[in-house]
């Protein structure tokens, strides 16, 4: 049963892959649409979320965001096929102009490490692709709810011959071995950890749980570290690679410190495009214990 139900997601994946960008972003726009309109899971978490990270919008100008932000998650959605189906020239061709690139050029003069930080913003497919054109690079990732879809995932991600890399502790020991090599590594950091290892550290106002990967990998590697996205254009027109500088503390020995100068860089490209964040993550639910779960006031962290 599980075969066959990989069968026919690789399938419809192959089938939207064939469709062009602008098609895609429409229908992907609809899908938002339709998250919106019905009262769904994913409303609900962006709503939540929305209304920690601006209390002081008004309501109406909220509800107006979430609407765009789930339009643009939509669009996401339907991109992801064109992004491991088209030929990877044609998904490179989308890439319209690049914001930061003196900062790349900066932390590769002395050829030391690099690590990527990619959050859930624009189209983090694209920008994966865009670095490994580029770089010898891994990825961290986590494996899929099917493991027989794991070995689509990592032939379509990693046509450049970008290594991925599970999130395990024997993935730790080879992003540490490629950065110390000159690699670069790319990490999406505003995923909500599991473990007792991890912090706790605001993000948009909320104490919750962040990774400490990123500020053990600085210090055994030595690695810089680099925030990128790829900003969505409007009406199909493509996307801009942005590379931002990151808030300094990351790499400090406190992991609260560390993770608080992790969150806040995220949080200073999402206040750039707020509207392209994948709000309806939820984010915040690993909080302090003892603290109320904002999905489910009911329950206690």
């Amino acid at each position: 049963m599980a075969l066959s139900r990989i069968s026919l997601l690789t399938r419809i994946l192959k089938l939207a892959g064939k469709l062009p960008l602008n098609i895609a972003q429409g229908l992907g726009s609809f899908i938002g649409l339709l998250l919106w309109w019905f009262p769904t899971r994913s409303r609900h978490a962006t709503e939540i979320n929305l209304g920690i990270a601006y209390p002081d919008l008004p309501a109406p100008e909220r509800q107006r965001l979430a609407r765009k932000s789930l339009k643009q998650t939509g669009q996401t959605i339907m991109e992801i096929p064109l992004m491991w189906e088209w030929p990877v020239e044609r998904c490179l061709d989308l890439v319209r102009e690049v914001e930061g690139e003196e900062l790349l050029t900066r932390s590769r003069e002395d050829s030391k490490g690099l690590i990527l930080l990619a959050p859930h913003l624009g189209n983090w497919e694209l920008a994966g692709l865009y670095f490994s054109s580029r770089y010898k690079m891994a990825a961290l990732y986590s494996p899929p709810h099917w493991p027989e879809f794991e070995d689509y995932m990592i032939r379509v991600r990693g046509r450049l011959g970008s290594e991925l890399v599970r999130g395990d502790r024997r993935g730790l020991a080879r992003l540490i071995t490629l950065l110390r090599e000159g690699g670069v590594a790319g990490i999406l950091p505003d995923q909500s950890p599991r473990g007792k290892t991890n912090a706790y550290a605001p993000f948009f106002g909320m104490e919750v749980r962040t990774m400490t990967l990123v500020a053990k990998l600085l210090q055994k590697s030595g690695a810089a570290v680099l925030l990128t996205y790829a900003e969505r254009l409007p009406n199909a027109k493509g996307f801009r690679i942005v590379i931002r500088e990151c808030e300094p503390g990351m790499a400090d020995s406190d992991p609260v410190v560390a993770a608080t100068a992790l969150n806040a860089s995220v949080e200073q490209a999402v206040l750039a495009i707020p509207e392209q964040y994948q709000w309806e993550y939820k984010r915040m639910r690993h909080r302090p214990p003892g603290e109320v779960n904002p999905y489910k006031p009911g329950r206690i962290c």
